[in-house]
């Protein structure tokens, strides 16, 4: 699976490890997930998000934890649950709403419980980021009230002029809360969130987007991302923006803008959630040139610094052939991750001795073995490294370096001794220029390496 997430181009991945009040992970604080073993509760022998992580860094994949903090269950028994469940050690933080249960976003007890979730997993493992989705107060079902109102006249009234702000202060605790946790444990962790697409449409507030959705993020999910943004709560916002351009009620391109001009000024990555599931569903999403008229679109948009996809699965069923674009076309060429200076670190020492080895394949192919070693000195700085190959033998400057076509590859770091990387089926009577150069956890890049020039007669 993270072959093939590699051969298409990613460079992080985003991977569930709360789904429902449950953990891919042996946890203090949830139950093993029934979504391993059938059974929630049940080990399944082993540790999937330990495995997981490891092999994504093999694969210099950017790892990022993805948890549901307030979802417990699609299901309103409670007696279902395991035991170890806190939603059954602790019923009266429960909240029972429309067929499915919830941890009870009002109680500060429900908070101090998600962050020393996050505490545990950044404890316990090197992840990259620790990331939450759309789901905070549950998405609203016809006219049903979320039952916290004993809640609200418990903690909030007096205090807040409404039921909605109130809620708002709940989630924006936590945010704050969790952003406090992550940066005071483990400085270069990424905190983001991919919030429902539209903050408030314009009907609403004069400074919300031009759509029409019935849904949106601070009325519905009282999610403020807004405040989330100006406050510096979060490292990257990942809007889900999961509609095809000139759809009127929540227009793709237009919510791009507003997001765009959201972000400006502020110490935060944009990242543009993408509905791979919905590719090939009907509609506009039929024409094959739909998600890739998405991707040329963020283009022209400095402050867009990557797009998330959902799902994997959708992805790797390569629907209308969109997974083959990304491989062949689209993604054809690897991508450095976006530095984020706010969190520290800074370039790793240069690689020394660049060399090459060359071996025929068959008659008209070679493939290069590139050695070098870690300029560190075995220091801890060095995470990974960035290989660049030129055609030509003119040392050029470092603009040639960062034209997209000039990337080869990135690779883990492996031990402290002589680092390897094999370019496979280079043509014959090639002419190439190779640099290499060492990058720290947040991507920070040393300068190049000297120049090797290979000709493979």
């Amino acid at each position: 699976m993270l072959d093939q997430v590699k051969a298409l181009g990613f460079n992080a991945v985003f991977v569930q490890v709360r789904p429902l009040g449950d953990a891919f992970y042996p946890s203090h604080y949830a139950p093993w997930s029934a979504y391993l073993s059938g059974v929630q509760g049940r080990s399944p022998g082993y540790d999937p998000l330990g495995f997981l992580l490891n092999e994504a860094h093999r694969r210099n994949l950017e790892f990022h934890a993805w948890l549901n903090p307030f979802r417990i269950s699609f299901h309103d028994n409670l007696a279902a649950l395991a035991p170890t469940n806190p939603a059954r050690q602790h019923p009266e933080w429960v909240v029972h709403y429309a067929g499915a249960l919830y941890l009870n976003p009002g109680l500060p007890a429900v908070r101090r419980l998600l962050a020393a979730t996050v505490e545990e997993l950044l404890r316990h493992y090197d992840v990259d980021g620790i990331h939450l989705d759309d789901y905070f107060y549950p998405y609203p079902v016809g006219k049903l009230p979320f039952p916290d109102s004993e809640t609200y006249r418990q903690y909030g009234a007096g205090h807040y002029r409404s039921i909605a702000d109130w809620r708002r202060a709940n989630v924006n605790e936590l945010i704050a809360t969790l952003r406090q946790t992550i940066h005071r444990l483990r400085p270069t962790v990424k905190f983001g969130v991919s919030p429902f697409g539209v903050w408030r449409s314009r009907r609403s507030d004069p400074s919300g987007s031009a759509t029409a959705a019935a849904v949106t993020s601070y009325d519905s999910l009282y999610a403020d991302t807004r405040t989330w943004i100006r406050h510096h709560w979060l490292d990257y916002i990942a809007p889900q923006l999961y509609w095809p351009i000139g759809f009127r009620p929540a227009d793709y391109a237009t919510l791009v803008r507003w997001w765009v001009h959201e972000v400006q000024g502020w110490p935060v990555h944009l990242y543009i959630g993408q509905a791979a599931y919905k590719i090939g569903s009907g509609g506009p999403w039929n024409d094959a040139e739909e998600m890739p008229r998405h991707l040329r679109f963020d283009l022209h948009f400095a402050a867009i610094k990557g797009e998330v996809f959902f799902r994997l699965k959708s992805l790797l069923a390569d629907p209308l052939g969109f997974a083959r674009r990304l491989r062949t076309a689209l993604y054809r060429h690897p991508a450095l991750i976006p530095v984020m200076p706010w969190l520290g670190g800074g370039p790793p020492p240069t690689p020394r001795a660049l060399q090459a080895q060359l071996q025929p394949q068959g008659t008209n192919w070679w493939t290069v073995t590139l050695r070098w070693q870690d300029g560190s000195g075995g220091q801890a700085q060095t995470v990974a490294y960035a290989l660049y190959r030129l055609d030509g033998a003119a040392p050029p400057g470092l603009c040639a370096l960062k034209a997209a076509t000039a990337l080869l590859a990135t690779q883990r770091r492996f031990g402290t001794g002589w680092q390897l990387f094999v370019d496979q089926l280079a043509p014959q009577d090639a002419l190439y220029t190779y640099y290499v150069t060492a990058l720290d956890r947040l991507y920070h890049e040393s300068s190049p390496s000297s120049a090797l020039v290979v000709h493979l007669p």
